[in-house]
């Protein structure tokens, strides 16, 4: 890795020569830092998602509340634990594959255990999942090459499926069930969208890095 510039890398030492003084080396992000907790606490807030979801059958009232309270916190901790790794210069390998992990394993049981239920169509599940799988095995094509960021319509993928969900969630009375369907109807919709976008970023992405190595 290059030198950072004079100023850079706020907080993280490194090694250099100022003023006849030596400065400390630079030193690793440990793994288990704050980011990685709340990665991790999203994953061990899944299996409790889901044992509340299914108490009583997901007819229990009081339960599909607690379900609900769960799978927000947990969506929750997916916003913070980026930002605290950013803000305070968190970043791990650990990191990068545990939250994208996290990140389906929470949606992915949802979504699941709402069609297990009789009341989310097993075809949007199958939809969101095959696009998910889809997104993580193009990553692995193209990882030799590069990484392709998120985009806003990823995020705002992200969103839809999370506010859609809980509108499933949430023991509302029937006359809400339009409002579910439209809000699933915009997440299924920005998934397929976002899922052909990155493909074709990975088909670039793959294709200039085959013509920068001369293959």
């Amino acid at each position: 890795m290059s030198a950072a510039p004079s100023g850079a890398g706020e907080g993280v030492p490194r090694a250099a020569s100022e003023g006849g003084a030596q400065l400390p080396e630079a030193t690793e992000v440990p793994t288990l830092n704050l980011a990685n907790l709340l990665t991790i606490s999203r994953l061990v807030l899944v299996p409790l998602f889901v044992v509340a979801l299914f108490t009583g059958h997901g007819e229990d009232t009081t339960w599909r509340a607690i379900a609900t309270g769960l799978f927000a916190i947990a969506s929750a901790t997916d916003q913070v634990d980026g930002w605290v790794a950013r803000r305070y210069g968190l970043v791990t390998d650990f990191g990068k594959i545990a939250d994208p992990i996290a990140d389906k394993a929470l949606i992915g049981a949802a979504l699941v255990g709402l069609s297990a239920l009789g009341e989310l169509s097993w075809w949007v599940t199958i939809v969101i999942a095959v696009r998910e799988i889809g997104v993580t095995l193009l990553r692995f094509w193209v990882i030799r090459h590069g990484v392709i960021p998120a985009s806003r319509g990823g995020k705002a993928k992200t969103m839809a499926q999370i506010l859609a969900i809980v509108t499933y969630l949430l023991p509302l009375p029937d006359g809400a069930d339009p409002v579910r369907w439209v809000l699933m109807g915009i997440a299924v919709a920005l998934t397929a969208i976002t899922g052909v976008d990155y493909l074709v970023r990975a088909i670039r992405l793959r294709a200039a890095g085959r013509r920068a190595m001369g293959t």
